[in-house]
């Protein structure tokens, strides 16, 4: 935490600054007193936001301490103001609230008969295709259920990669797809079949497993597992 600097914000080149380099490189790239520095906005007169960023990290042993250190001891520091420890002190509590946080589980997938059964209770009445995804942790707990795609009556024209973008977002280990056909018969067609083995392809390469793609009627639903067409 010895860092010295001294330029002022709008003097630094733009790639060095922190709010463009986290634009531009992700959070990650960016030093602790860099994140401290987007937080406080601001510095005061004759120090600039990225000294004064440094001066609140120097004033403790380590983040745990910056974390633990009261509205008081922030104030102590020159520069930060009530306001300024107010917002540190909720940026923190933010971020621990975060990090225990956990995703809230929404079922169980056992089976794809008990999928099946699921999804053509919600999809058996739809006048439109629609495509949705199961997305599920290692023990096939659903973390989320998204719908990817709406189309039309006859139709639909979702991608894989909107199907594995979501997978990636929730970090998915594994996922069930779903769509229905508004005709009420859910007999695959060649097209299904080749948007099955095109998922099934992806996922290999992602690490990403497919368990089933189910394709719902009025009164029934078709495992593409089940038919080993992947």
């Amino acid at each position: 935490m010895t860092e010295n600097v001294t330029s002022l914000v709008n003097e630094v080149p733009v790639f060095s600054r922190p709010r463009e380099r986290l634009e531009i490189y992700g959070e990650k790239a960016l030093a602790n007193h860099e994140l401290l520095a987007i937080l406080l906005r601001t510095g005061i007169k004759g120090t600039n936001v990225m000294t004064l960023a440094m001066e609140v990290l120097n004033s403790f042993e380590d983040l745990y301490f910056l974390k633990t250190a009261s509205i008081e001891e922030l104030m102590a520091i020159s520069g930060i103001g009530k306001i300024k420890a107010v917002e540190v002190k909720a940026a923190i509590e933010l971020g621990v609230r975060i990090s225990q946080a956990s995703q809230i589980k929404i079922g169980q997938i056992t089976s794809s008969r008990k999928a099946g059964e699921m999804l053509l209770g919600e999809m058996r009445d739809l006048q439109q295709e629609h495509v949705i995804v199961l997305y599920l942790n290692t023990k096939n707990e659903i973390i989320k259920k998204e719908t990817i795609f709406i189309g039309g009556l006859n139709s639909s024209v979702a991608h894989p990669r909107e199907i594995f973008r979501g997978a990636v977002r929730f970090s998915a280990a594994r996922m069930i797809v779903g769509h229905n056909h508004p005709s009420g018969n859910p007999t695959p067609s060649e097209a299904d079949i080749l948007f099955t083995k095109r998922m099934f392809e992806c996922g290999e390469l992602m690490g990403i497993e497919l368990l089933d793609h189910i394709i719902i009627g009025q009164e029934s639903y078709i495992s593409l597992k089940e038919l080993e067409v992947f």
